[in-house]
Parts: C-alpha cells; structure tokens; sequence
C-alpha cells in the first residue's frame, strides 16, 4: 500500500489539522493552510477529517501508485493528468496499480490538496502528522517530499464510508481561489495603536501579496500606516509599532514601522513585540492560503459575531460536500 514520488514538486509536505494545544509552549499548530481544501478532498475520499493530505505549493508532485486507490484534489486549479491524460480537480478519481499522477502549476490559487483513501501515514507528534519544516516535526522527517520517498496509505477511513470515484463537488460549494479577494478582519488588541487615518486606510485601500508569502506569514504592499503618539512603555523600545511582548494568535496582522503589513500563519512563531492591529477571521484563512503575488486584498473589519457566523457557514458548506458525496 504505498506511493512512490518521483518528482516532488516545490514544496509539498504532509499536513493534516495541526496540532492545537501547544501554542504555550511555542509550538505552532501547522496543518493544511487551507482546512476547507484539505477536508473536502478528504470526503470525497471516504476519509476522517483529521486523514493527513499533501499539501501542495505552486507546483505539485508526480507519484507513481503500486496500488489501485480513490484519490481526490481539491484547492488550487492545477494542471492534472493521470498517465498524461487530463483529470479534474474537485473529484474523485481512482487511480490503478502502475499509473502516474501529475500535478503541475496551479492556473488559478497557489495550494493544491491531494488525498487518498486511507490518509498517509506518517508518525503522530504531538498528536499531529503535520509537517512542521522549520523545527523539523512531523510529516515525513519534519521535510518537505523528495525524489524517491515512499509515502504509505492508511486506514483514517469513515466507518461505513465505501465511496467511488466520479464524485464531484459542485462549484457552488467551491472557494474562489487566487486574484482580488475581500479578506475579513477582527480590529486587533493593539488597534488602539493606529492613527484614526490609517485605520481609514487600513480597511479602504488595497494591498498586494509580497513575494515573501508561506506558511510563517504572507506579507502584503500598498499604503503606510500611521502610528498615534505615545510615551514608550519599558520594554517596548522606540519603533511606534512596537508594544511589550504580547502572544500573536494565527492571522494576525502587523505592520513593522507601518511601511507593509504582515498576516502570520499556521507555522509562525507564537509571540513577540509588534503591535497585533487585527486578525484574519478563521474562514478567510483559507482564501489567503490560495493567494500569490501579485494578487491583491481588500481588508474589511467584521465584528466577533461575524467572524462566528462565517465560521459556522463555512461547516456548513463542508458538511454539504459530505452529504453530497455520501449519497
């Protein structure tokens, strides 16, 4: 039951929904960047949600399968073929013993999720087989794929589940990937901090995603903003974007001298001295995931309950796939 890479692609690495809980410790979650992505190709695998996935960057693997399987991608538009024939994303597909499966450059979104029935397997760490690249935890020896890595097939399957290849996530229940987005944003602890014009600012203009975009944090260009006068606290030293140390919750913003704008992700580090002005609500999470430069953001500011409603739309939707395909 296993899976050969022949090429890895960019940067593909084994994610699945993180490991939550150790943040204290200053440990990141990690996990898939986009979790819609990562748990519709698992159902439409007959998979749990919790079934590692490979999480695919830019330009994808090609794997060889020693064993007939049901394999899904969903994410990111890429170029697929199964033995030099086009396949769809969005679908599940089964793939036969010997047959080679190709993801190429993403047309539209930059992260692509590839699942197979069963989930990879890979040692639990800290109760996670995510890929933690920069302390070297989880996945396949805290890397990313390499030419000649065998990856095994698992059992994280659904009781009861038997799918079969051919089911298809309508596009209504499909994320828009890549280009302009509209991304909502929760006004931070430190919101406070900016000037009533760069909060203007902030929440009116576009900013564009930077080529320093990963899974640490995706940093965006466009306006400056400005900083209210103050007395620096001790400890917080001159830069007016500075505060006393504080812990950074995933998406959260910062704008280092206000000169650019920075959104951490599911593997940056847990804290620090730079002023957190606001945080990207957990279901637009997914849509910067999918964005590359030069694409470009309008923030808008939402309120807790917003940001509550969109989460629960969001389960919503993934539990419609999950129906859909049981049928």
């Amino acid at each position: 039951m296993t899976i050969t890479v022949q090429q890895p692609g960019l940067h593909s690495t084994l994610q699945d929904l993180g490991r939550p809980g150790y943040y204290a410790m200053g440990v990141p979650p990690s996990g898939a960047l986009d979790m819609y992505a990562h748990e519709a190709a698992n159902a439409l695998c007959g998979n749990a949600s919790c079934a590692a996935s490979i999480e695919v960057t830019l330009l994808g693997p090609t794997l060889v399968f020693t064993v007939p399987t049901v394999v899904a991608v969903t994410g990111a538009d890429v170029g697929m073929t199964l033995d030099g024939m086009p396949v769809p994303g969005w679908m599940s597909q089964f793939v036969r013993a010997g047959q080679t499966l190709t993801l190429g450059a993403p047309r539209s979104g930059a992260r692509a999720y590839l699942a197979v029935r069963g989930g990879f397997v890979a040692p639990l760490v800290m109760g996670s087989r995510s890929t933690y690249v920069l302390s070297g935890l989880g996945g396949l020896d805290g890397r990313p794929l390499r030419s000649g890595d065998v990856l095994h097939i698992g059992d994280d399957v659904l009781r009861g589940s038997d799918r079969r290849p051919g089911e298809i996530v309508p596009e209504s229940l499909r994320p828009p990937s890549g280009g302009e987005r509209e991304i909502r944003v929760v006004p931070g602890l430190c919101d406070y901090r900016l000037t009533a014009e760069a909060r203007e600012v902030l929440y009116s203009t576009p900013y564009a995603v930077a080529v320093e975009a990963n899974r640490t944090g995706y940093r965006f260009n466009g306006a400056s903003l400005g900083f209210a006068p103050r007395v620096a606290p001790f400890g917080a030293g001159d830069d007016p974007s500075n505060v006393v140390n504080l812990g950074y919750p995933i998406g959260s913003i910062q704008a280092p001298s206000g000169s650019e704008l920075i959104c951490l992700l599911r593997d940056a580090v847990t804290g620090g001295g730079y002023a957190t002005i606001g945080t990207v609500i957990s279901a637009d999470l997914d849509l910067i995931a999918q964005l590359k430069p030069p694409d470009r953001v309008m923030f808008r500011a939402v309120s807790v309950e917003e940001a509550l409603e969109a989460r629960r739309d969001r389960r919503l939707r993934l539990e419609r796939i999950a129906m859909l395909v049981q049928r």
